[in-house]
């Protein structure tokens, strides 16, 4: 025959290869000390002539694009067992730490007070499985020819056809190509099943395929076929994972009778251009990802009994991951992550060992185990990154002047009315932090770390003219121009130095309040007038305060612990640097932050009957999960923040950590508290720094029920809460 069958093997599993993994403490997914697993043994790495080449070779192991630093002196630690490698010399191209220059395995005079430790960039290698997911679907897959050649089949793309040539994007129908060398191969159609569509959909970031084609397509030209058959299950989620037969070396053509295969895909709702349909064909409402910074990407969560959980990631793979990434309208899963990568979510954890096959319509048709207390923690939340469509978004939006590829001032491209494109600046009247999580997401650069109204500081030797003004988004949209502005430019101060600008990062911190510890800590205080001359001048009494008798008479407190928690991936520092901290002679402390949480009560329409702030006057760790170090002490003028899982414990008996609700009427009412509320700075997530209790009081006594995260609920559920404050018992939706 013309062709060759061939099979597919893994270039090495991950049961051959060398394994290396981070540990110690402060325990973060990114950092930490190197350790070697060996001849049955892990074991550590000495310090001595380590270097940042080393740390590029360990970083891409473990499946990050690069190390950012290295560490000495057990900094993470001292390790236990051998040290397997001594004065490691690595020029930073080898594939593993084995093939670096070192004394030999076990030869070393070191101890493990110079155990060494990696920092890595907070990057993943795309396709990059963790260590512990050993799947013939992994994306890292090859096929061998006989004469021992290896080609690799990473990149897929449809090519569509003169008909749909100016089809606007998602490009959902057309001829399968691979790369191939420095062009595209097609793969020939005979065979060619609806399971194999299925699987490059997926790849291309569509949850279904559709089996009749929407164009014309009897004008496909036969061109080179570089892949002869493929015979998929459907499973799969990626092409290389299915058996296919390639064309001999050199071979101009393998395909009789055949054409080159094309596949129709089914975008999901919000890649749509059909809005009547995208009604139709709405996301799953009981599975969700929090947490991530770009689009189909996640921690994954899913709602059981009204209530939102996580799941654990014990034997969590990419065909799991494939059936959330569907479910939700995207295609299959490029990365199943383990170890809370996106963060940890503060609810229940509803399911392990989630065992799914790949054709399931939602996860919750999958195997799995029910948790309990001891099974999983938090920090073994279940993630995922979906293949999602190219939407070439991220080529009408750039930035410039920045001193990084991660800060600028934000230019946008505009079509004037002759059809002439070019770039132009963003004004920065009323540009927030919300607007640059957009920008960022855009951009393919993560998370919003600033919005800057004000540029003045970078370079602007290429400024370009203001072309957008007004802009004001809800911090979802794929892009600027999804978000609400000015028909026609109008800025107050047009001059360049006061354009939009933005600063990203790969990671954000996340504040999420302990819900059940201020339901457990509610009480009332009748605290009298001259105990609170402190808490007057710092603006946490009533109004009606003003007015009273000083210092005769009481206040009626409100009060309650709040535990605020920092469950995100990069540490939670005031906005405000500690030479613009104010001093309050009175308390004795430094404020950080004007305002750091709104403390609110509402009635039944959501007018406030009382209302309170608290500065942030001390932003520390208080606590840390078990092995995470604390970084932030208040005193002595000492740093302030939360570390990454670390919280902050303000007590009940702390001043202003309380509402006055002195001159609020007997009711029912909803008490809400609120971090970070004028966005300040930067969160992955800010749905979930509201908590809300229902309250009822009787004029003596207070209750508080139900007291939850402002997103732990289902959308009925919230519904209910917030239609009958104060009037619901104790359960849980």
């Amino acid at each position: 025959t013309d062709t060759v069958s061939l099979f597919i093997v893994l270039t090495l599993s991950q049961t051959e290869r060398l394994k290396v993994r981070l540990a110690g403490y402060p325990r973060k997914h990114n950092e930490g000390r190197i350790e070697l697993f060996y001849k049955g043994e892990w074991g550590t790495i000495c310090d001595d002539d380590f270097s940042i080449s080393n740390a590029n070779v360990l970083c891409r192991q473990l499946g990050f694009v690069s190390a950012t630093g290295w560490t000495h002196s057990a900094k993470y630690g001292k390790g236990q067992g051998k040290i397997w490698l001594d004065n490691v010399l690595c020029n930073g191209g080898e594939k593993s730490i084995e093939f670096c220059k070192s004394r030999g395995w076990g030869n070393s005079d070191c101890t493990h007070d110079e155990d060494a430790g990696v920092v890595c960039k907070d990057e993943r290698i795309p396709g990059f499985v963790d260590s512990n997911i050993i799947d013939v679907s992994c994306l890292n897959v090859y096929v061998t020819l006989f004469n021992h050649n290896f080609i690799k089949i990473e990149e897929v793309r449809l090519r569509p056809v003169v008909a749909m040539a100016k089809k606007k994007l998602p490009i959902t129908e057309g001829v399968v190509e691979v790369k191939y060398k420095d062009g595209w191969a097609q793969i020939c159609d005979l065979g060619w099943t609806i399971k194999n569509t299925r699987v490059v959909c997926g790849m291309l970031g569509f949850p279904h395929e559709r089996k009749t084609l929407l164009w014309d397509v009897r004008t496909r030209q036969k061109n080179y076929f570089h892949v002869h058959s493929v015979a998929c299950t459907g499973m799969e989620v990626h092409l290389a994972a299915c058996p296919l037969e390639f064309s001999k070396p050199n071979a101009t053509s393998s395909c009789e009778g055949g054409m080159a295969a094309v596949v129709s895909c089914m975008p999901g709702p919000q890649f749509m251009q059909n809005s009547g349909l995208k009604k139709k064909l709405k996301n799953s409402s009981n599975v969700r990802l929090k947490g991530g910074a770009r689009l189909g990407e996640g921690r994954v969560e899913v709602l059981k009994d009204n209530e939102w959980g996580t799941m654990c990631d014990d034997r969590w793979n990419l065909l799991s991951a494939s059936v959330v990434c569907r479910e939700l309208g995207y295609g299959s899963a490029k990365e199943a992550l383990t170890g809370a990568r996106m963060g940890q979510g503060m609810g229940p954890i509803y399911m392990n060992e989630v065992k799914c096959l790949g054709h399931e319509k939602s996860i919750w048709n999958c195997p799995f185990k029910n948790i309990t207390s001891e099974d999983c923690q938090h920090t073994e939340d279940a993630a995922v990154r979906c293949n999602v469509p190219y939407m070439g978004l991220e080529n009408s939006i750039r930035i410039t002047g920045g001193r990084t590829r991660y800060e600028g001032r934000v230019e946008v491209l505009s079509t004037d009315s002759n059809g002439t494109q070019s770039w132009g600046l963003i004004c920065g009247e009323n540009w927030s932090t919300t607007e640059a999580m957009v920008a960022c997401r855009q951009l393919g650069l993560g998370y919003a770390n600033q919005g800057l109204q004000e540029t003045w500081y970078w370079d602007s030797s290429n400024v370009t003219e203001m072309v957008m003004s007004g802009v004001k988004c809800t911090g979802n949209e794929m892009a600027l121009s999804h978000c609400q502005h000015h028909k026609t430019v109008s800025c107050q101060r047009a001059a360049a130095k006061f354009a939009a600008g933005v600063i990203c990062s790969e990671t954000a911190s996340d504040l999420v309040l302990n819900a059940p510890l201020v339901q457990q800590t509610v009480y009332i205080e009748d605290r009298p007038l001259h105990m609170l001359y402190c808490a007057a001048e710092e603006d946490c009494l009533s109004k009606s305060a003003a007015k009273a008798n000083w210092p005769y008479g009481h206040r009626r407190l409100l009060r309650f612990s709040s535990q605020i928690h920092n469950i995100g991936r990069a540490d939670f520092k005031p906005k405000a640097g500690r030479h613009s901290w104010v001093w309050h002679a009175c308390h004795g402390h430094y404020h950080s932050m004007d305002v750091f949480t709104h403390y609110d009560l509402l009635n039944a329409n959501g007018t406030k009957v009382a209302e309170g702030h608290k500065a942030s006057f001390c932003l520390e760790d208080t606590d840390c999960q078990e092995g995470v170090s604390k970084r932030y002490e208040c005193a002595n003028f000492g740093d302030q923040g939360i570390t990454v899982g670390c919280w902050d414990l303000y007590r009940h008996d702390i001043d202003c950590q309380w509402l006055d609700i002195t001159d609020v009427k007997p009711g029912n009412y909803i008490m809400q508290v609120v971090i970070n509320p004028n966005h300040e700075v930067a969160e992955s997530d800010f749905t979930n720094n509201a908590m809300k209790c229902n309250c009822k009081y009787d004029g003596h006594r207070i209750w508080l029920h139900n007291c939850h995260i402002g997103d732990a609920f289902s959308e009925e559920a919230e519904r209910r809460f917030e239609k009958y404050p104060g009037q619901l018992n104790n359960q849980v939706y």
